[in-house]
């Protein structure tokens, strides 16, 4: 089907070749995997000599996973599966191991990591004044800048949007204001009011000269967007690219997505939280009741790290070198001074996990309460012990979750971690009307993380986000009464309402559980 007749046919010509080339996608994965069963059933049964020494092998990989660094989650699951298919399991993990594409990514994205540092020097003053208030919040600020170069900055304004439904008007209004760059990075784009809202703001921009980049995740070519959409936003002058686009060739690093949701408009204004560009997050549509969902605007000096963490994704797949320092945030005058604001990427490479230790500080240095928004519940065991002893020590946790889920299976294996944390005095709501996808921590009126970092394996392990930490901010108030406001319509989740499942639910749950680290 030709672009023209796609067009002509309108969404649902775009839906068939979304759908028909995802079927072809899906097609040429299970083959690639049947072939990987059957090299492993022939070899199982070529002779003895050829099994013992995929058993050894086995060992050899359990001795491995002793002796490296990963989370000990990662290793009961890996070797769980070494113990059960002692040769495919084995085979398996020496095939994600070595894969060149994930190596591949990791090395450029360290090389882009090392061009971007000159622009984000940390301002010595800055940190000086945030040890003078608070000489720990200062040494976790080291932490930040040493192993994830996020500097600490002052000379910023933050806005909390506690809906979808009123951040949107404010994107719009913002765009509009746009002289030099925009540049978005979503993980959802999706056709509908919202997003075509927006893109005639781009291609107006775009007509003015202004340079427009739009970046989203690749998966949204699965059932969202046709494969040649980028070529149609070209059309109208603006830049745009998938990140890490669904191919038909099996590889891991389609694990690894960009979860990320961030719009710079001219480096002097940045949004960033859990809504992507789709209807249903601002309630224009209604999938799983009210979506519930929450976003930070930051305005000043701290917008120049979203920058940066824009064009290090962008530029995974680019040859020619970009010129960093034209798009440095400008000085502004008119910015109040209002707190501290750590903005902070997240990658799914290397030793630090920068989402997963935000949190587990605000959880291990809160004194009097620690209160929690989150669509999905799969800690691993540090992050369970960590809201344990918050509880066992007298600081006040609370999580909300949804009430109706997006994904029975993963909500189901969620209520497994509920009894350990009630009994632990840990305190869990759910949001009667509907979805909660927002990511919020907020403690002792005083510090709170807004972003796009969802309490499971998968944002705290295997995908990239970001946030931004906001210390002695005055919409942290605005956060904590935003949400107490929500827990009015919360109900609350006791010991008993476990028992009251489902017996398909609570045995989905228990052994999703087994496979959580890698979900």
């Amino acid at each position: 089907m030709t672009l023209e007749k796609i067009k002509k046919k309108g969404l649902k010509g775009v839906k068939t070749v979304i759908y028909g080339r995802t079927l072809f996608v899906i097609a040429a994965f299970l083959i690639q995997f049947a072939m990987m069963i059957s090299v492993y059933l022939y070899l199982r049964d070529y002779s003895l000599f050829v099994y013992v020494a995929f058993i050894v092998l086995g060992i050899l990989v359990v001795l491995h996973l002793f002796n490296n660094g990963k989370s000990p989650d990662f290793k009961m699951v890996w070797m769980l599966s070494v113990l059960v298919f002692p040769v495919f399991g084995s085979l398996f993990y020496l095939y994600i191991m070595t894969q060149p594409g994930t190596r591949l990514l990791r090395k450029r994205l360290d090389s882009l990591a090392v061009k971007t540092e000159g622009c984000l020097q940390q301002e010595k003053s800055v940190r000086e004044n945030l040890e003078a208030e608070n000489e720990r919040m200062a040494h976790f600020s080291d932490y930040l800048y040493r192993f994830a170069h996020c500097p600490v900055y002052d000379r910023t304004e933050a806005y909390f949007y506690p809906l979808g439904d009123v951040q949107f008007p404010d994107i719009l209004a913002e765009l509009k204001k746009a002289e030099k760059f925009i540049f978005l990075e979503y993980f959802i784009v999706e056709e509908g009011f919202l997003w075509n809202s927006i893109l005639e703001v781009l291609k107006q921009k775009a007509k003015e000269g202004v340079e427009v980049r739009v970046m989203y995740d690749g998966m949204c070519v699965l059932a969202l967007l046709p494969y040649f959409y980028p070529k149609l936003l070209e059309a109208e002058g603006i830049k745009c690219k998938m990140f890490s686009p669904i191919k038909p060739v099996f590889s891991t690093h389609y694990n690894n997505r960009d979860h990320r949701k961030i719009i710079v408009i001219d480096g002097k204004v940045a949004f960033t939280g859990g809504t992507n560009l789709a209807d249903e997050y601002i309630n224009k549509i209604e999938k799983f009741g009210h979506w519930k969902d929450t976003a930070v605007k930051l305005r000043g000096k701290a917008v120049e790290k979203f920058t940066y963490l824009f064009l290090e994704m962008w530029n995974v797949s680019e040859q020619k070198e970009e010129d960093y320092g034209k798009y440095r945030s400008p000085q502004m005058t008119d910015v109040r001074q209002d707190g501290y604001f750590i903005p902070y990427g997240v990658s799914p490479f290397g030793e630090e996990r920068v989402g997963k230790r935000v949190y587990l500080d605000i959880l291990n240095t809160a004194q009097r309460y620690v209160h929690i928004m989150t669509p999905y519940l799969i800690p691993d065991y540090e992050m369970t012990m960590a809201l344990i002893y918050a509880a066992k020590r007298g600081v006040d946790v609370r999580i909300i979750m949804p009430y109706i889920p997006d994904k029975k299976a993963v909500f189901a294996l969620a209520k497994t971690y509920y009894n350990e944390l009630l009994a632990a005095g840990v305190a869990i709501y759910e949001y009667t009307p509907g979805f909660v996808h927002a990511k919020i921590f907020v403690s002792d009126d005083e510090k709170a993380t807004v972003g796009t970092v969802n309490l499971d394996y998968r944002s705290l392990f295997h995908h990239f986000e970001c946030g931004v930490i906001l210390y002695r901010n005055s919409e942290i108030r605005a956060i904590e009464k935003d949400y107490m406001k929500t827990l009015e319509k919360c109900q609350t989740v006791t010991t008993q309402d476990y028992a009251h499942q489902s017996l398909v639910n609570r045995l989905t749950g228990r052994v999703l559980r087994i496979f959580a680290p890698l979900m």
